[in-house]
């Protein structure tokens, strides 16, 4: 099987490159890792690709004087690595128009809420605020436009009414961490392909159509639950 060689870029601790490094390392995994490049020598998750072996670079933007030449480095490096694929993993950092172009359809990028809802940063306050009842993850291909790439997978989680910031985030990135893999196998493997700016699934089915989710779900012993089943033969 040729394995994508893949590089992780990231700005902090890597849970989910860690995530991704832990499931890349059975050898039936569609892709290797291959480098972890950060744009802060401090990031702990450098540290945690070393001690599993993996090539890491520290690439500061300080040292470079434009936006431009930073990514023309980081490029360089994924260049030497003889990277196939990028996946962003808490990178902070904006990229270039020019890097996201030449990266299209290889980069991907895992982002805390169900896009196109909450873009940027604190989406987990922001989803408390809105009150919504479903929160998540998504797994999109990186486009000039931040968080506004062609989705290839999401996960959803439950918002209980007592939620804080805190309890929401740790159930979303448990999420996350089973999401990003998945999402990279499909992308890896050719059973997701960036295609006329929408992403093609192919093989598995990428869900049950049918499914339903709800939050929160109705008890069963309640005797004015919604009974779905009943509900979807009349539904068109």
């Amino acid at each position: 099987m040729n394995r994508k060689r893949t590089s992780i870029l990231i700005s902090g601790r890597g849970s989910n490159m860690a995530a991704l490094i832990a499931a890349a390392a059975d050898p039936s995994f569609p892709a290797e890792i291959v480098s972890v490049i950060s744009n802060d020598a401090e990031a702990n998750g450098l540290q945690m690709a070393a001690q599993n072996g993996i090539q890491t670079r520290a690439i500061a933007r300080k040292d470079y004087s434009s936006r431009e030449e930073h990514d023309a480095a980081i490029d360089a490096a994924l260049g030497e690595s003889r990277s196939e694929m990028v996946c962003l993993a808490g990178y902070m950092r904006r990229l270039t128009a020019g890097f996201v172009e030449k990266w299209s359809g290889r980069m991907i990028n895992i982002h805390p809420a169900l896009l196109p809802a909450f873009k940027g940063l604190d989406t987990h306050a922001a989803a408390l605020s809105a009150g919504v009842r479903i929160h998540g993850c998504t797994v999109h291909f990186v486009t000039a436009e931040v968080d506004a790439g062609p989705i290839i997978a999401q996960a959803a989680v439950p918002v209980p009414a007592e939620d804080d910031e805190a309890a929401l985030a740790a159930r979303v990135l448990k999420a996350e961490h089973q999401l990003y893999p998945l999402a990279l196998s499909l992308v890896a493997s050719g059973r997701a392909v960036l295609k006329d700016g929408k992403v093609v699934h192919y093989g598995r089915n990428a869900g049950d159509a049918g499914a339903v989710l709800i939050s929160p779900a109705p008890p069963s012993s309640d005797p004015g639950a919604v009974d779905l089943e009943h509900l979807a033969r009349f539904t068109p």
